[in-house]
C-alpha cells in the first residue's frame, strides 16, 4: 500500500520539468552582447541565465517577492540539545507578526512580503491576525525515542508548503524565500544530513543557538544515536522516511512547498542550514527542483557547507551569519534583482556604438 505522503509527493511533483535550458543559452548568447567584456560580470550573469532559464519570457517583467517562514517545535528539545526553552518557538512567532525580528526589517528594507506559518507550535495562538494557522500538532516526538511524526502528519505538512506554493503563484509572486522558527531544528537538520550525504555527526553538526561545550558534545552524540536507530541498517534510506523519522513539521512543509514551487516555475531562494536541509530533501526526491534553487549565503553551521556541497550549489553570500528566519534569503534578493537588471537594461555593442573585442 502506496503511503500517504508518498501519495503527497507524487500530486506535487507530476509536473515538474527541468528549467529550460534553451532559454538558458539563449540568456547566455544575449549576455555576451552586452558592453562588458565576455564573462567579466561573473556570477551575476550565471545567476541572469538561470533565471532566465526559469522564467523564461518572463523575465521582463517585475519580480514580486515573497518570504515564507515556517514555525514548528522539536520534541528532541527535551534531551537538552538547545540552548534555549522550546518556548522561545511560540516567542519568536510572535515577534514576527509584531515586525520586530531581524527578518522583518530586512523584508521590510527589500520590499518583500513576510509570510508566519504555524505548522506545529506548541502553543496556542487563539486565531491571532496576521499569522497563517496550518497546526497540525504541537510538535514532533522525541526522535531519540521514537520516529519525530507519523506518516500522516507528514503527508499533512507537505501538503501545507505545496498549497502555500500554489497560492503564492497564484497571488503573482516570482521570487520566494523560505525561512523557518523552531527550536532543537538544528539536531533534525544534522541527523537529515548525516542520513542523506553518509556525514559523520562530528562535521554535521554544530552550536545551533549557542550551546555550551558539554552540551554539544551530547548534541553529536545524540545525532549519532538517532542515525543508528533509524539508518544504522540502511546505507541509502529514503528521502520521506529520513523527513518522517527526524524531520520537522516546519521542515516537511518547506519541502511541500519547495517541490510545489518547482512545479510553478517559481525562483527560490534558501536559507541557511534548515532550509538547505528541507531544499536536499527535495533535490532527493525529484533532482529537477536542483535548477530552482538559489543558496542565498552560507551559515556559520557546519552541515549547511556539506549540504551546499552535496547540492553543488554555491552560496551568493557569506556574512558568518546563523539566525534563520529567512533572513540570509532575504539578503540575496537585491543580488538576484540586480542579476536581472543588468540583463533587461544594460545596452548591447550594437545599441551603444561600442566597439567589441578585436580577439
Amino acid at each position: 500500500m502506496i503511503s500517504l505522503s508518498t501519495q503527497q509527493v507524487k500530486q506535487i511533483t507530476q509536473n515538474i520539468e527541468l528549467p529550460s535550458e534553451h532559454w538558458r543559452q539563449r540568456a547566455r548568447a544575449h549576455l555576451d552582447t552586452l558592453t562588458k567584456p565576455l564573462g567579466s560580470l561573473g556570477r551575476l550573469e550565471d545567476l541572469a541565465a538561470q533565471i532566465v532559464a526559469i522564467r523564461r519570457d518572463a523575465v521582463a517583467s517585475p519580480l514580486n517577492k515573497g518570504i515564507y517562514v515556517f514555525a514548528a517545535d522539536h520534541g528532541i528539545t527535551a534531551e537538552g540539545v538547545s540552548a534555549y526553552p522550546r518556548e522561545v518557538t511560540y516567542q519568536m512567532v510572535l515577534n514576527f507578526l509584531r515586525q520586530g525580528a531581524a527578518v522583518n526589517v530586512l523584508a521590510s528594507l527589500h520590499r518583500a512580503e513576510l509570510q508566519v506559518i504555524d505548522v506545529g507550535v506548541d502553543a496556542d495562538f487563539d486565531n491571532v491576525p496576521g499569522l497563517l494557522h496550518h497546526k497540525i500538532a504541537k510538535g514532533t516526538n522525541n526522535m531519540l525515542h521514537e520516529p519525530a511524526m507519523s506518516d500522516e502528519h507528514l503527508a499533512q505538512a507537505l501538503k501545507v508548503g505545496a498549497t502555500l506554493a500554489a497560492a503564492a503563484a497564484a497571488s503573482g509572486k516570482t521570487l520566494i524565500a523560505i525561512g523557518e522558527m523552531g527550536i532543537g531544528n538544528t539536531t533534525s537538520a544534522s541527523a537529515i544530513t548525516c542520513a542523506l550525504t553518509g556525514a559523520p555527526p562530528s562535521l554535521a553538526t554544530g552550536h545551533g543557538t549557542g550551546i555550551n561545550p558539554e552540551a554539544f558534545t551530547r548534541k553529536i552524540a545524540i545525532v549519532e544515536s538517532i542515525g543508528l536507530k533509524y539508518f544504522g541498517t540502511s546505507p541509502n534510506p529514503q528521502p520521506l522516511d529520513i523527513l518522517r523519522c527526524v524531520g520537522g513539521l516546519e521542515i516537511a512543509a518547506m519541502v511541500g512547498m519547495i517541490l510545489a514551487a518547482a512545479t510553478h516555475k517559481l525562483i527560490l531562494v534558501i536559507d541557511g542550514f534548515i532550509s538547505t536541509a528541507a531544499a536536499a530533501l527535495a533535490v532527493a526526491m525529484v533532482p529537477a527542483t536542483q535548477g530552482y534553487l538559489i543558496a542565498g549565503h552560507q551559515s556559520e553551521e557546519p552541515g549547511h557547507k556539506v549540504l551546499l556541497n552535496h547540492l553543488r550549489l554555491l552560496p551568493l553570500l557569506t556574512l558568518n551569519m546563523r539566525l534563520g528566519e529567512g533572513s540570509g534569503a532575504v539578503l540575496a534578493m537585491p543580488v538576484i534583482e540586480s542579476a536581472i537588471a543588468v540583463y533587461n537594461q544594460m545596452a548591447t555593442f550594437t545599441s551603444a556604438g561600442v566597439s567589441e573585442a578585436q580577439s
